[in-house]
């Protein structure tokens, strides 16, 4: 069903800076339809098949001057070699994501999920801009929902929806989603994948990452980090709370902080090798930076 209203964690006018940004796949993918990717398909040269609309931001050149004199509308010319992009979001839906440093109402700090809501939507309007198609997976210790890839509005609103209405489960496993995601996708695409990797199946979740890279996909992992997670609070005593029904712990900082600095380094630098490992792209992401800045430097980097 199509929403009537647009979902509040899409800022129109704040991604008007990113209009020109276009999402680019760094290997080869497989598509339904011609667009602005290189395909897998091996057609013959160069083979011209059909017009597709000018966006906004599209280099100049490619513009079909003759159909634009005749006919007043802009148009770009698809040859063969070219697809378009399927892209899947898949983002995680465990209770750590919540997580937001106890920032009381009005604060600047956010949790993970809600930074995560607003990138994830920006990144399915700047996809779906392009004229490729987005898709959504929500994964717990199971696939709370999957939405294939389809390039429609009313279908971008559908995803938008759900990334707005995502709750989180007190959970800490994610492979199971993501293999039930696997089995459920037929085609080759980019799977990008926002967590916060504090998952008790690391292991298990990138041997399911694994086979998304088998199949040719291309897996993007974007890390996301609370800047309060980096470095426990200054302070007397705490009481630590668990946010996967894992406990409580009452003690002073200062005993342990240069220990959990590092162990929480240790971490990171396990969810990095990991990924790199299965030939992933790796981008770690702070939510104390602004998600358009964070979105931003990623289309930058993807352009080369």
């Amino acid at each position: 069903m199509t929403r009537l209203e647009a979902s509040p964690f899409l800022d129109l006018p704040a991604l008007a800076a990113l209009e020109h940004m276009r999402f680019k796949t760094r290997h080869r993918i497989e598509g339904n339809y011609s667009g602005r990717h290189q395909s897998r398909q091996q057609g013959g040269s160069a083979e011209f098949t059909d017009y597709r609309e000018y966006a906004p931001g599209e280099d100049l050149r490619r513009l079909d001057w003759k159909v634009l004199a005749r006919t007043g509308k802009s148009y770009v010319r698809l040859y063969e070699e070219e697809t378009n992009l399927l892209c899947t979001l898949a983002l995680d839906a465990s209770r750590s994501m919540n997580f937001d440093g106890g920032s009381s109402p009005g604060s600047r700090n956010q949790s993970k999920l809600t930074y995560v809501k607003y990138l994830a939507t920006a990144m399915s309007h700047v996809i779906s801009r392009g004229q490729d198609q987005v898709g959504l997976a929500v994964l717990t210790d199971r696939l709370e929902m999957a939405l294939p890839p389809r390039g429609t509005s009313s279908h971008v609103a559908l995803v938008q929806g759900a990334i707005e209405d995502m709750q989180t489960r007190p959970t800490s496993q994610m492979a199971p989603a993501l293999r039930e995601l696997f089995e459920r996708t037929t085609t080759r695409g980019v799977l990008i994948v926002m967590s916060d990797f504090l998952a008790d199946d690391l292991t298990d979740v990138f041997a399911a990452v694994r086979l998304f890279r088998h199949r040719q996909f291309e897996v993007i992992i974007l890390h996301l980090i609370h800047p309060l997670e980096e470095s426990l609070p200054e302070g007397g005593a705490f009481r630590f709370e668990g946010m996967e029904d894992d406990g409580r712990i009452d003690c002073s900082p200062a005993d342990i902080r240069s220990e959990y600095a590092r162990r929480f380094e240790a971490h990171c630098n396990v969810v990095r090798s990991m990924a790199l490992a299965v030939a992933c792209d790796y981008r770690r992401v702070s939510t104390g930076i602004p998600y358009l800045q964070t979105l931003g430097d990623f289309l930058v980097e993807r352009a080369g």
